[in-house]
């Protein structure tokens, strides 16, 4: 069973979040789950995700929000910003949710976006890509 459409794609958000993961190398999307992911041979970011809740709530949808791979070392000190949030089913394997700053925030916002996504991509795209992302 298919999963439904969860976004919007002329949401103008997501529009920024494409223009950043889309310009790493060999960066595609396709939509997973019913969100927009963005990978190479791995997911690197998600657009959307929600918080798994203490037991017997229910989720918290975070549409507005990028899930990423940080380094493992810095994934503490993001979860005590409340700007993340730990992801369901994904936080368990270290990842971790951003929620987006509006379209008129300060450029410095959506530059840590841009870090926190380039994070992942490095993360999870292999050595090759990387390398090819240094040197551009």
């Amino acid at each position: 069973m298919a999963h439904p459409q969860m976004y919007d794609d002329s949401d103008p958000l997501l529009a920024r979040v494409r223009a950043i993961a889309l310009a790493l190398p060999d960066a595609a999307e396709k939509v997973g789950h019913g969100r927009p992911t963005f990978f190479t041979t791995k997911v690197f970011c998600y657009f959307g995700g929600s918080q798994k809740p203490p037991a017997g709530g229910e989720h918290v949808h975070h549409d507005a929000a990028v899930l990423v791979l940080p380094d493992a070392g810095e994934r503490p000190a993001l979860l005590e910003d409340e700007r993340f949030f730990h992801p369901a089913y994904l936080g368990p394997a270290g990842w971790v949710g951003f929620d987006l700053p509006a379209l008129d925030a300060p450029a410095d916002a959506w530059a840590e976006v841009a870090e926190l996504v380039d994070a992942s991509y490095r993360n999870t795209a292999g050595v090759r890509r990387v390398k090819r992302l240094d040197a551009s």
